[in-house]
């Protein structure tokens, strides 16, 4: 049997602010990992997995 839960959340102005500033900083992250993926591989045909992508 599958069970789902919902949840609300009503952040404070503090919390929303930073969960923003989070959300974007990951929004980054994989964007940046995304084109170095993309790169190589039209590049070299080659796989990079994520141990293999370069640090910001």
């Amino acid at each position: 049997m599958k069970r789902a839960f919902r949840y609300r959340f009503y952040p404070t102005d503090a919390q929303r602010s930073e969960l923003l500033r989070t959300f974007g900083c990951v929004r980054r992250v994989y964007n940046l990992a995304l084109d170095a993926r993309t790169r190589a591989w039209f590049a070299e045909q080659r796989r990079v997995n994520p141990v293999g992508i370069p640090r910001l």
